[in-house]
């Protein structure tokens, strides 16, 4: 009966202790569980990081596909400007990365800055596209007069055989005023138009045998020859180079050539003041008439 104190007494110390390891169980699951209620918020904060990061990338990638369609649309239009203003090959090469440098050391670029310069960029493309086109339209404005001026040679590879003016008559009948120019020829070669027109009248003609003329507009008509047979009819557009008949020597002719006339308003002219350019016209010497 004497010892019921102390066991009393040690009932209660334990009790106390296990009370104590329950609170601080508890204690240290509330501890656990705000730990894991903390990580779950950073984990879920960083995946909207990851979700906002990638949506500006996306948006990034966009923006720069964009660029990139761009690019190559004016790299296209500017290489058919090269060509239409008959620049050198490699003068300006648009398939060539231009050189670049910089002693500088690199550093990190906010997105801020980099969104500021694809939009410069942006700005700087609609610039050029604007400027490329109205380029490309004087261009080909420019092509269209060129084409419809009478400036081409009749016969591919050929020479000039007898100038314009006055010259001694090759059929032996004194002189006579030549109102074109021979140029040396194949029976059957291509003759071809000189410029952009309408075919005007395709027949025989007295002295010039089979005939084709092409009216070029702004008073301008040419006439080509002494053919022996012709390729387009009246009413028939024809453009600058394209074959409207074949050499022969048909008519008033002591041979294969291709007699070629230029009229301006109803006026023959000297064809080497439109043809003069040429290096067979340069090789005959200088021009008369």
């Amino acid at each position: 009966m004497r010892r019921r104190p102390w066991a009393t007494l040690a009932l209660l110390l334990g009790a106390g202790m296990l009370c104590g390891a329950a609170v601080r169980s508890a204690i240290g699951l509330a501890e656990v569980e705000a730990l894991q209620a903390a990580d779950s918020a950073r984990q879920a904060e960083l995946d909207k990081l990851r979700r906002d990061a990638q949506r500006e990338v996306n948006a990034l990638a966009a923006r720069l596909a964009e660029l990139q369609a761009q690019a190559n649309r004016l790299n296209a239009l500017g290489s058919r400007l090269a060509r239409a203003g008959q620049l050198d090959d490699g003068e300006f090469d648009f398939d060539q990365e231009p050189g670049q440098g910089g002693g500088e050391a690199a550093h990190d670029m906010p997105p801020a800055e980099l969104q500021a310069r694809l939009s410069a960029l942006e700005a700087d493309y609609r610039r050029a596209d604007t400027q490329l086109g109205v380029l490309e339209a004087l261009l080909f404005n420019r092509q269209l007069d060129r084409n419809a001026l009478p400036s081409r040679l009749p016969i591919a590879g050929s020479y000039v055989t007898s100038g314009f003016g006055d010259r001694a008559d090759p059929f032996g009948g004194g002189g006579q005023f030549h109102k074109g120019i021979d140029f040396q020829a194949n029976v059957g070669d291509p003759v071809l138009a000189v410029a952009d027109g309408m075919v005007s009248f395709a027949g025989v003609r007295n002295g010039y045998g089979n005939t084709i003329e092409v009216d070029h507009g702004n008073g301008y008509v040419t006439r080509y020859a002494h053919n022996s047979r012709l390729t387009q009819q009246v009413g028939d557009l024809v453009r600058a180079g394209q074959e409207i008949a074949r050499a022969g020597s048909s008519g008033r002719s002591t041979g294969a050539h291709v007699h070629f006339e230029l009229w301006q308003d109803g006026v023959v002219r000297n064809p080497r003041k439109f043809l003069g350019h040429n290096d067979a016209l340069a090789r005959h010497g200088p021009a008369r008439g």
